[in-house]
């Protein structure tokens, strides 16, 4: 950085954990000063519910942000323990991997690319930010030491306020033990004038997976074919680990419901809202008690670990009827417990008072990100701080914001869903959220996205040369097979009757063969004198058969770019647009949407609203000129 140093550093990142990692380490390779603080060095990256990376959705982000230049595919791929593909048989735009990991190595990795980087890291319980005239310009450690910034990014999880519940008994701490981190944090938040509510989210018991009989359950073992999740690493297959299927029965609600009494959910409530798409058994069984079966899966916390994690088990119920509860499913009968379950309450700020590059708009300088933000899941609590980091360094270097579109990115998507629309409950990214999934697909991030982390500076050249050279292979095969065309022999049409398609009258081109249903790039060496590697021939494959559907999505897009591209000016006076609802005026003066497009998002902002806004803009703009 040029000029005088008026602060210690240019960017502080409050947190070690997914988002908070990626955070600093994006500052840093921006050319930022930075300093990471968490209140233990020892957990960076914790994962302290299940160790499992991607699914629907969530794998599209942590491609997307591995293209961008972020590091979460990486500490996946060097972790896996399984691998499976999923959705498979939804179709190509939500097909995307699932990788369960060892949480050690996982965090491993965090560690040790933190340490390698240009920043600094530092133990410390942060106890306040330290705000002047509304803008942030530091923060102040529980030990009394001052730090700063003038860009702080506060990504403190679940530890804020944090209280752990266990049947009827509960205590403040963070996840899995940690110390929680309230200590005056969140009243200098809320200090600011920033509102801050409740969330509650829940985990697992974990159980000894050599008291398993794993004879009497079904086994899932990964994808034979190798796969990476970053499109910078290694293809693997992997062989070693498997997971288990097993199921909840009649016994294990009645035990529930004999033991209600016990569950603080049950017996005197929780106001905080926990997840919807993730929920308790509690929660289930309170909603549907006449469902007598759940689904559980087992799964391997570690690759020199013992312990098994409950997945789809998560409880709020006390240890002893926990352990009872486990051995009511099959295969579990005689099952050690390791850890029990537990939920916890935790403090999230409200993120519609945030800007779409997460900076808060009552306190410049300060941004969010993570589940503070009132998400869920590591996945997006990465895309979040990845995001963040790069916006409060793009400031330090008095650069525009970075702001990823709905039909750019599902981080896009994400950002936008939180800051336009906000949320009730701890919100997770689902594949249905995005309106543009067909052409934001698991195989093309890198095409979306490698460009505008390379003009970041985050891309290293390395990665720049890969991400071109794939490029340049998918261009060159994708021009050879519209140039290659099918005899209509008969040795052609029998490959073709097989597959059971249509014989040809006439030679067509390869790349017209791929767009028919029943024909697959693997057939091509068969019909046509080529060879075509694995990635490049399902890309191409994807790309043909949706391209009638792709180009009407991309009309779609240029058709509403023009409300994306359209600002609203700052300090527009909505209580003084004639027509406008009182809904609307309350929550678009909350809001303050940066763009037309924007506004049509926010809740109860109807067509016609969105009309008078765009002619007020309009006649403001004719009458400044005249």
């Amino acid at each position: 950085m040029n000029g005088p140093r008026e602060y210690d550093y240019d960017v502080i990142v409050i947190g070690g954990g997914h988002s908070g990692c990626e955070a600093a380490l994006a500052a840093s390779r921006m050319g930022c000063r930075a300093l990471i603080l968490n209140h233990n060095l020892g957990n960076m990256a914790l994962m302290p519910c299940n160790p499992a990376v991607g699914g629907p959705a969530k794998g599209n982000l942590v491609r997307e942000l591995d293209a961008l230049g972020g590091e979460q595919a990486r500490a996946a791929d060097v972790s896996t323990l399984h691998l499976r593909w999923l959705n498979t048989s939804k179709g190509h735009a939500v097909r995307t991997l699932r990788a369960q990991c060892d949480l050690s190595e996982y965090g491993d990795y965090y560690a040790r690319t933190l340490w390698s980087a240009d920043l600094r890291i530092y133990q410390a319980m942060v106890s306040g930010i330290v705000v002047d005239s509304g803008r942030v310009s530091g923060v102040t450690t529980l030990a009394g030491e001052k730090f700063s910034a003038g860009r702080v990014i506060v990504a403190a999880g679940t530890y804020m306020r944090g209280l752990v519940h266990m049947g009827m008994v509960n205590f403040p701490s963070g996840p899995l033990g940690q110390v929680s981190s309230g200590f005056g944090l969140s009243e200098s938040i809320l200090a600011a004038g920033i509102e801050l509510r409740r969330f509650r989210t829940d985990t697992s018991p974990r159980i000894d997976a050599d008291s398993i009989d794993w004879d009497s359950i079904e086994l899932q073992p990964s994808d034979p074919e190798p796969e990476a999740f970053s499109h910078w690493g290694e293809k693997r297959a992997y062989r070693d680990h498997f997971c288990g299927h097993t199921r909840t029965s009649a016994r294990t609600r009645d035990i529930f419901k004999a033991s209600f009494h016990r569950s603080p959910l049950a017996a005197h409530g929780i106001e905080a809202k926990g997840p919807r798409y993730c929920p308790s058994l509690d929660d289930k069984i309170m909603k549907f008690p006449d469902k007598e079966s759940h689904p559980v899966f087992l799964e391997p916390e570690g690759r020199k670990s013992r312990s098994i994690y409950m997945q789809n088990l998560s409880t709020y119920m006390p240890p002893d009827v926990q352990l009872e509860i486990v051995h009511t499913l099959p295969g579990c009968e005689r099952a050690i417990m390791l850890k029990p379950g537990y939920g916890i309450e935790y403090d999230y700020v409200v993120p519609t008072q945030l800007e779409p590059w997460l900076e808060a708009k009552a306190v410049r300088g300060l941004y969010f990100a993570g589940q503070i933000c009132g998400t869920s899941g590591y996945e997006e609590a990465a895309a979040q701080g990845f995001m963040a980091g790069v916006n409060a360094a793009l400031s330090a270097l008095g650069r525009e914001p970075l702001v990823l579109r709905r039909d750019q990115a599902y981080i896009g998507v994400l950002i936008d869903d939180l800051v336009t629309r906000g949320t009730n409950e701890p919100y997770r990214m689902l594949p249905s959220r995005c309106e543009h999934r067909l052409i934001m697909r698991h195989d093309n991030a890198d095409e979306r996205l490698c460009a505008i982390g390379r003009e970041l500076g985050v891309l290293s050249d390395e990665q720049w040369e890969i991400f071109n050279k794939k490029k340049a292979a998918l261009e060159s095969a994708r021009k050879k097979l519209s140039e290659i065309r099918a005899p209509a022999s008969e040795g052609v049409n029998s490959i073709l009757r097989e597959r059971g398609s249509s014989p040809l009258s006439e030679p067509a081109a390869a790349i017209d063969l791929l767009r028919r249903p029943e024909i697959s790039w693997q057939d091509l060496p068969r019909i046509i004198d080529v060879d075509i590697d694995a990635d490049i021939g399902r890309r191409i494959e994807t790309d043909a058969k949706y391209e009638g559907y792709v180009e009407r999505e991309k009309r779609r897009v240029a058709r509403m770019a023009s409300m994306e591209l359209l600002r609203i000016p700052d300090g527009l006076v909505y209580s003084e647009i004639s027509g406008l609802s009182a809904e609307s005026v309350e929550k678009l003066s909350v809001i303050t949407p940066k763009t037309l497009g924007q506004a049509s998002r926010v809740a109860g902002v109807t067509c016609a609203d969105i009309q008078l806004i765009q002619v007020t803009i309009e006649k403001n703009r004719r009458e400044a000129r005249s």
